[in-house]
């Protein structure tokens, strides 16, 4: 009886070691099988979309305001042109190039503010379209010329091209014109080369380049969180030179703060209904 005893404890503890073995193993081989992603949560649905755009400008509070849209979790669509700058050499300059990419990784969006800042001053008379142009940038910068069709193109053509260099992003297909300046044969000559144009909406001006004198920062976010609408185009710069009372500093988060906590969330162009159509069509 003893020696059978002593037997079916040694085969019950044989049986033990063997299926911990086995547990150990099976165990092993569950962590090694890759576990699926979680599917990715779908975009909050927001029925109060606003744009949110900047101009380029003297760039010095450009580091300050990719911080706070990055802080805010708001992505924006920036139209570029090559501007002089506090530092550097231009706003599409070599000393830029690496703030530009930083904003395409976070999901930003660019589009052309023709190269040289370069105003419709009017157009010229005859079947050709011609039009008086003043750059307030570059080489040419504040002197007046005749540009045609195919040199305007060009020049808004320079700005993309330059912001797809720095971004490996590709520029979406829309302009807008140093002051919002522009007539439908302007506008009819940049679409022939696959431009459409941005302007914004009368409340979506934020005012930032207007004298802080009389238009103070506290009047500018009070105004335009009263008067903004859903689907506005807003407009803003990346720096002012005229302007003694930065508005970027003061004025930029607190307004998106209190127009998210008016149930607005924002987007870039890409989705604004009256160019989603021209984007798909031309490449964008």
């Amino acid at each position: 009886m003893q020696v059978v005893n002593k037997l079916k404890w040694r085969w019950g503890a044989w049986l033990l070691a063997v299926g911990a073995v086995c547990a150990a193993h099976a165990a092993r081989l569950e962590s090694d099988v890759p576990t699926k992603p979680a599917a990715p949560s779908a975009p909050a649905r927001c029925d109060k979309p606003l744009y949110l755009t900047f101009d380029t400008g003297h760039m010095a509070v450009a580091p300050l305001i990719a911080d706070v849209l990055k802080r805010q979790q708001v992505r924006v669509t920036f139209f570029a042109a090559n501007e002089p700058t506090q530092t550097g050499d231009g706003s599409l300059g070599r000393m830029w190039s690496s703030w530009w990419k930083a904003r395409a990784a976070e999901g930003h969006e660019f589009a052309s503010h023709t190269y040289d800042h370069a105003y419709w001053r009017g157009d010229l008379p005859g079947v050709v379209p011609k039009f008086r142009i003043r750059p307030s940038a570059g080489a040419l910068a504040n002197r007046e010329f005749t540009w045609d069709t195919a040199t305007y193109c060009a020049n808004i053509a320079q700005a993309a091209e330059r912001l797809q260099d720095f971004t490996g992003k590709k520029p979406l297909p829309l302009f807008r014109a140093p002051g919002g300046k522009t007539s439908p044969k302007l506008l009819a000559a940049a679409q022939s080369c696959g431009y459409a144009h941005v302007g914004w909406a009368p409340a979506g001006f934020l005012g930032d380049e207007l004298p802080s004198e009389t238009y103070p920062n506290a009047m500018l976010l009070d105004k335009a969180l009263k008067s903004i609408r859903t689907g506005d185009i807003l407009v803003a710069h990346l720096g002012i030179w005229s302007r003694q009372d930065p508005w970027a500093p003061a004025v930029l988060e607190p307004l998106i703060v209190g127009l998210k906590e008016r149930g607005f969330c924002f987007d870039t162009l890409r989705n604004h209904p009256d160019y989603q159509g021209w984007i798909a069509a031309h490449g964008g």
